[in-house]
């Protein structure tokens, strides 16, 4: 097992196969077949049935399933050989190091936590069909589904080093802008090697648009509030070294594939354990397990951003236990002995604390992709109620011990709430 750090790509990484066309979403079925052809030229054979089935639980992306549905194949066999084929969303460059998720997907494939990676095109990727079903929001408040998650996120944070970058990248999150803004972004927090999730908050606001006196004013608001969460957060000890672990930072329902459920399974107690595979690796870059894990609560209310939806306290408190029992008896440098009850105390603590930290990150995310995405979504009042989240955090903050439960947030209410 590598150590749990690591400077520039591991070795054998960066060896993938490029194939030189687009997927044009002006021309989705002709574009992703040729693209499919290439990849798999006997899918071009007689007596082969290509077909494309899209997948709509993401806004960043276009993602399509590709299947060669030939006669006399069960559906098993079809899956088996199926491919996702994974567009990027216009302009998302601004926001996304393409390179670096490459990096990311070749990483967690050589850790057994991804699938194959067959090839990139020049606006995306394809890798090999994960078999299962993404997961809806209604599925991630389920104990064997949240468990299951819990124990997966630890095996990532345990088990994958995180890369840092030993020279400036020219574009991307988890690179450094060119120009003046480089040393801003990649020493956006002391002492923490870049990329980091503070970086990348940095990178976002940089690249806010400043056309009109209300978006200079707000692109100033937003870069205090980041330099005062960097002073009060940036420096927390946590879990891995140097306080960061190799996060997946977009762990939302749709990034959640439930696994399907093994014939061996007849007991009660198998049938009701279930297994997880993540999927979806452009955002994954070091930051806070507390960051991780609370950036992944905030997705049990989906996009529509249900707040009655979040986990209570205990629900909260079951997933780190087995959180904290997992990563612990997969790190690789094991501690001679863990108060595991106190570990969990400790990340429960810290997961109050970041709480709001999700809302910031994701407002100012899209408040870019307002301005940039094609997809048919309201990214502008999503932007609104992600920003509302952190400073409903930052009052309940600021007024803990003197605010009655009517002057919190919904969504404050629901996070203090036991069962």
């Amino acid at each position: 097992m590598p150590s749990h750090t690591s400077n520039g790509d591991p070795n054998g990484l960066g060896h993938l196969r490029h194939i030189p066309l687009s997927f044009d979403s002006e021309k989705p079925d002709s574009s992703a077949r040729e693209l499919i052809v290439a990849l798999r030229p006997e899918w071009s054979s007689p007596g082969s049935n290509i077909e494309f089935i899209p997948f709509k639980e993401g806004i960043t992306n276009t993602l399509l399933k590709a299947v060669n549905k030939k006669d006399g194949l069960s559906e098993e066999e079809v899956d088996r050989d199926a491919i996702l084929l994974r567009a990027y969303g216009h302009g998302t460059d601004v926001l996304i190091d393409r390179h670096r998720e490459t990096q990311n997907h070749e990483l967690l494939m050589k850790c057994g936590l991804a699938p194959e990676l067959l090839a990139r095109f020049d606006n995306g990727m394809m890798y090999r069909y994960i078999r299962g079903t993404p997961a809806q929001p209604t599925d991630l408040r389920t104990s064997p589904v949240y468990l299951a998650v819990a124990k997966r996120l630890a095996q990532w944070h345990a088990t994958v080093p995180c890369i840092y970058e030993t020279q400036p990248k020219s574009n991307g999150v988890n690179g450094s802008a060119h120009g003046p803004s480089e040393a801003a972004i990649a020493h956006a927090a002391p002492g923490k090697p870049s990329p980091n999730v503070w970086t990348v908050m940095q990178k976002w606001i940089l690249a806010l648009p400043t056309k009109t006196e209300a978006q200079r004013k707000r692109q100033a608001d937003l870069q205090h509030e980041l330099t005062k969460l960097i002073e009060e957060l940036s420096q927390r000890p946590g879990l891995g070294d140097n306080g960061l672990v190799f996060a997946h930072c977009d762990l939302l329902s749709g990034n959640v594939i439930l696994e399907p459920q093994e014939s061996s399974c007849t007991t009660p107690q198998d049938i009701r354990q279930k297994s997880v595979s993540f999927i979806d690796y452009e955002y994954a870059t070091p930051s806070p397990a507390a960051f991780d894990l609370a950036n992944h609560f905030a997705e049990w209310g989906g996009f529509d951003c249900d707040h009655t939806m979040l986990p209570t306290h205990a629900q909260r408190l079951e997933f780190i236990r087995e959180y904290i029992h997992t990563y612990f008896s997969l790190l690789p440098q094991k501690p001679s002995s863990v108060d595991e009850e106190a570990e969990t105390r400790k990340l429960m603590s810290e997961v109050d604390i970041f709480r709001g930290v999700p809302g910031f990150y994701w407002g100012i995310w899209a408040l870019i992709q307002a301005t940039i995405s094609h997809i048919d979504f309201d990214y502008a009042e999503y932007a609104e109620i992600r920003l509302g989240e952190y400073y409903g955090w930052r009052e309940a903050m600021k007024s803990t011990g003197k605010s009655t439960d009517k002057d919190l947030s919904i969504r404050e209410k629901r996070w203090a709430q036991l069962e």
